[in-house]
């Protein structure tokens, strides 16, 4: 007991002692990080190829996204995830979405199965509007579509598992795995998960019932299918679809000689418009805006800097990526370090397009004009959509060539893209699990 005590003693000694360390150091150090941050220069990115006019700093760029009737787009996803409206309302158009739900069904060889082949696999596609929920993923103390999913699949998990979740004290949940995580404010009207159990009563019409009645108006289930073991939300997915609704200007958008152009106007001169900026700049930190680059000119007044942009620019931009393999680095954000090079951040385009469409608006009869832009690819990484759009936006204003976008492949720091675009925008449309078909497409 002496030689505990002894030791006991001399332990927290030495504890206190580098606890007194390190709060000198702490103070001695505390000055200089703090002029260190106050004499911070943030330069901008020296780009190599020319423009017709100035770029848009990262702020600049960050507002121009950012003061726009986001609540319109809002709404809009809203009655698209509740059945209210579909895709063919804003194209004008029978633009449909894929199905391939035959190709994934469950596999013939029924017989003789045993160990995890004796499982039953369900494939569940959600709708869910992004507004209400703080992302896919699940996170401590936080509204997310996961939990809600996997709650509500908790009244279906075997008894095995049943009883080892109540011997670890942790709640009866099921387990989804999906086929990409959506941020905070992005909706989805096809996402794809599964759900495995070895209990054999369950039905596809009992999951439905399940999920539909957890967050009514805010999530619901498009359908449930039994498929294959092997099937993997996102293994097996060949591709996925995005959309991006970027709302314009309520001004009258003029239109150019060459080839029709239209150009929009830079902000939105709506009643509500001060009220929608307060709640986003309320929310969001500038010091968490990656690239933000610190300017003395807020406004786009400045000498050479553009106040509108060309949506016929956009789309050839954009085209520009069709078929290829490319490495989208530049267009990330929060990805690791990591992840960074090599072929992790490459990815296919199969479409990227943009054009001028309108969406149903209390306040307009004709609805809001808003550009909308699809992107179908591989695969996508961390907030590369958001980037990849806000990027664009910045070079058809700016006026560079057609190929901005590949130039900037090869950028050596990511200040040379524009930051993420908000999210509200951006929805996952589909997840395709055969090849795809160009046919398939929402713009031609």
């Amino acid at each position: 007991m002496l030689r505990c005590s002894s030791q006991l003693k001399e332990s927290v000694t030495i504890f206190i002692s580098r606890k007194n360390k390190l709060g000198r150091f702490r103070d001695l150090t505390s000055p200089v990080m703090e002029n260190e941050a106050e004499n911070k220069v943030y330069v901008h990115y020296n780009h190599s190829d020319s423009c017709s006019s100035a770029r848009w700093t990262a702020r600049e760029s960050y507002r121009f996204m950012y003061d726009r009737a986001w609540q319109d787009v809002i709404d809009f996803y809203s009655n698209v995830v509740n059945g209210r409206l579909t895709l063919s309302t804003l194209f004008g158009t029978e633009a449909g979405i894929h199905d391939d739900s035959k190709t994934v069904e469950v596999s013939d060889e029924k017989e003789e199965r045993s160990g995890r082949w004796e499982r039953v696999t369900f494939k569940i596609i959600v709708s869910y509007n992004g507004g209400a929920f703080d992302g896919w993923q699940k996170q401590p103390g936080l509204n997310t579509v996961q939990e809600i999913v996997e709650r509500s699949l908790g009244r279906f998990v075997d008894e095995k598992k049943a009883q080892l979740l109540k011997e670890k004290s942790k709640p009866l949940e099921g387990c989804a795995v999906v086929a990409g995580r959506t941020d905070k404010g992005v909706s989805a009207i096809q996402q794809v998960c599964s759900f495995y159990t070895w209990r054999k009563d369950v039905k596809p019409c009992d999951i439905e019932d399940a999920i539909n009645s957890v967050a009514p108006g805010k999530l619901r289930v498009v359908s449930v299918s039994e498929v294959s073991r092997v099937f993997h939300p996102n293994f097996s997915a060949k591709w996925r679809r995005y959309l991006y609704i970027f709302p314009l200007s309520n001004q009258e958008i003029e239109k150019q000689s060459c080839e029709n152009e239209k150009e929009v106007e830079n902000f939105i001169s709506d009643g509500n418009y001060n009220e929608q900026r307060n709640g986003y700049l309320k929310d969001i930190s500038w010091e968490n805006v990656e690239n933000l680059i610190i300017s003395n000119n807020m406004g786009l007044g400045a000498a050479n800097k553009p106040t509108r942009f060309s949506i016929c620019r956009v789309n050839q931009f954009l085209q520009q990526l069709e078929g290829k393999l490319l490495s989208y680095k530049m267009f990330a954000r929060d990805t690791k370090a990591s992840r960074n090079i090599g072929p992790p951040t490459e990815c296919f385009m199969y479409h990227a397009r943009a054009a001028e469409a309108r969406i149903p608006c209390s306040d307009h009869g004709e609805g809001r004009k808003v550009m909308c832009v699809e992107l179908v690819a591989n695969r996508f990484l961390r907030k590369m959509v958001r980037v990849l759009v806000a990027t664009s936006i910045r070079e058809a204003a700016a006026g560079a060539e057609e190929d901005a976008l590949l130039k900037l492949m090869g950028a050596t720091c990511r200040r040379a893209t524009a930051p993420p675009g908000p999210p509200d925008g951006l929805c996952l449309v589909d997840v395709g699990y055969t090849e795809f078909d160009p046919q398939n497409c929402l713009l031609s």
